[in-house]
């Protein structure tokens, strides 16, 4: 029972470190922005001051707008004066002071954006054209506001430049024939360079790869003389199997006489089942063997 509970522990543990290492940029963030705030000055403390003093004096028309919901796949981020206040809040209700709080809000939800179809130059001087599709998300509200400017626009920047790069560092038999392959290290490298900016990139996929016309000709023509080569030596092999065969049938037939007569009894019959207009005059056998003795 107690090995039991151990290694239950210890997946629990293994579940959880990574998301603790994604928010771990956001509590040393939280920090240095509540340092910050504090040190906000007489002024910052004087705007707050007559924001509540005018949210009580107005109350209580003032709660609605101090009020605001966010959905349960939404955050919200909330700057005091400019500063960064604490960490994303939501889902459901949370509270801002009109005047001196703004927010903004983040979708958590994954996304997927298209790729545009780039021109690439492979490793064997091939040029060929891919698009893919990328599906992301957001883990991290606050450092995807205060990190990047616009971190969907940087996302799909940073997915066109490394798909370049990947594919022009593989051969196109690579390419055509490691496309799993490749997705996975296009993620890899994807995430490691967006995790800064708190997104996640979840999948990609390589959706099509077009190939130039010239080099699709020489490939079809390609492809079809090597069916035309496998196609002569099996009809090749068929041939000699065949003469193998016949070979047997004559020893057979040299050994006994009658069974010669007997094929040329079923020539007949198969020939005469035919409607045509052939006529066939049988001679002996014997009649014949006699001229071939002389």
């Amino acid at each position: 029972m107690s090995i039991t509970l151990s290694s239950q522990s210890e997946i629990s543990r293994n579940r959880i470190e990574p998301v603790a290492n994604e928010e771990s940029d956001t509590k040393v963030i939280l920090q240095s922005d509540g340092d910050q705030s504090r040190s906000s000055g007489i002024c910052g403390y004087l705007l707050t001051f007559f924001s509540f003093l005018l949210v009580f004096l107005t109350f209580p028309v003032s709660v609605w707008f101090c009020m605001k919901v966010v959905q349960e796949y939404e955050r919200a981020v909330i700057f005091r004066l400019g500063r960064l206040l604490g960490g994303a809040k939501g889902p459901g209700l949370f509270w801002i002071i009109p005047c001196v709080d703004t927010f903004r809000k983040v979708d958590l939800r994954t996304v997927s954006f298209d790729i545009p179809p780039q021109e690439v130059l492979t490793k064997d001087s091939v040029t060929i054209m891919v698009d893919a599709v990328v599906y992301y998300r957001i883990f991290n509200p606050t450092v995807s506001i205060t990190k990047v400017e616009n971190a969907n626009h940087a996302t799909q920047m940073l997915a066109q430049t490394t798909l370049r790069n990947m594919l022009g560092t593989k051969s196109l038999a690579d390419i055509l024939k490691d496309r799993e392959e490749m997705s996975e290290q296009m993620e890899a490298v994807l995430y490691t360079a967006s995790k800064n900016w708190g997104i996640k990139v979840e999948r990609v996929e390589l959706k099509d790869v077009k190939l130039p016309t010239t080099l699709q000709r020489a490939m079809a023509a390609e492809a079809e003389a090597t069916r035309d080569a496998r196609a002569k030596v099996i009809a090749a092999e068929g041939e000699m199997k065949a003469s193998r065969a016949l070979k047997e049938a004559a020893n057979v037939m040299s050994e006994s006489p009658s069974a010669l007569q007997l094929r040329y009894m079923q020539t007949l019959t198969e020939i005469a089942s035919e409607r045509n207009s052939t006529i066939v005059f049988p001679l002996p056998l014997d009649l014949i063997s006699n001229f071939m003795k002389r």
